[in-house]
């Protein structure tokens, strides 16, 4: 399933939002430019790598991915759900918010593989978080989601709720999964646990930063 557009109106310019998708496209546009061997050296250096830690990693790895589907599937899980949450908390607040839950999903990703040489790379913890505040903040908004129906898609209005919950129960229950193979954490893969770690970050930090109450609502309370 892949979400299209929230039924929630942006009420200003995600200045933020924004800057960050060209930030990241803009870096993998120059690993793209790199041969194989500099670009090897470059995500061993900058990627975040648990048996070798290195702290300044925690936050370059957050700017890094590792194919066209990695970024563009990031940055567009970050539009979708970034747009609402950064007009609900201003740009200073959203991208702190941003920031805090990506290197909390990095550090969780280091306590679940602390013998892991496999360099991890991609904003998917920090969009994580995103959309854990999204949960909070907008539970009953529906996501415009495309949807595969046998060899046909169509479009579903889904509740956010419903959506997000299933994607995090994905995550838990892979990144558990994977702790039955310690081979995983070493030869790569998906980081399971930094979109757990994020989008608990997320639901927890979202109400310190932001209003208790959304602004504005798109449904009526019956």
């Amino acid at each position: 399933m892949i979400p299209l557009r929230s039924t929630e109106r942006v009420y200003s310019t995600p200045a933020v939002v924004i800057s960050l998708i060209a930030a990241n496209l803009l870096i993998f546009l120059y690993e793209a430019s790199m041969s194989p061997y500099g670009l090897e050296v470059f995500i061993q250096r900058h990627g975040l790598v648990p048996d070798h830690l290195r702290y300044a990693t925690l936050l370059t790895s957050m700017f890094l991915h590792g194919g066209w589907l990695h970024v563009l599937g990031n940055m567009w899980f970050l539009w979708v759900y970034g747009r609402n949450l950064e007009d609900l908390m201003g740009p200073a607040k959203f991208f702190a918010f941003y920031m805090v839950c990506g290197l909390a999903a990095a550090v969780v990703h280091v306590f679940f593989n602390p013998y892991s040489t496999a360099p991890t790379v991609g904003a998917s913890g920090a969009i994580a978080g995103v959309m854990g505040g999204y949960l909070v903040k907008f539970p009953r908004a529906r996501i415009i989601t495309l949807v595969p129906i046998f060899v046909f898609f169509t479009t579903l209005e889904i509740p956010a709720a419903l959506l997000l919950i299933y994607w995090f129960l994905i995550q838990a229950f892979s990144g558990w999964g994977s702790i039955r193979d310690p081979m995983m954490s070493q030869q790569g893969g998906v980081a399971w646990f930094a979109h757990v770690g994020g989008f608990v970050a997320g639901i927890l930090l979202v109400n310190l930063m932001a209003p208790h109450q959304p602004r504005y609502r798109s449904w009526d309370w019956e």
